[in-house]
């Protein structure tokens, strides 16, 4: 299993408050997961990584992807 960790912003009304956001990548079933994020958004975000990994010529890994967002001070709202 593969283990990345980035500390990022993000925006939320008028402040940007630290985010860290973990990526996994495991062998299994081809999967790709995010949490942390509304379920809106969450549908959202899975689009723009894998086009944004496309069109940077990059391959798409074929294993177990899952991507998590953690703050205590954003409140996930629907």
């Amino acid at each position: 299993m593969s283990l990345a960790v980035v500390r990022s912003r993000a925006p939320a009304s008028g402040r940007a408050p630290e985010v860290t956001v973990e990526v996994h990548l495991a062998n299994g079933l081809p999967s790709f997961s995010i949490v942390g994020l509304p379920d809106l958004e969450v549908r959202e975000s899975r689009e723009r990584v894998r086009a944004a990994l496309q069109n940077c010529n990059f391959d798409f890994p074929v294993r177990r992807i899952t991507i998590i967002f953690q703050t205590c001070k954003i409140v996930k709202r629907a």
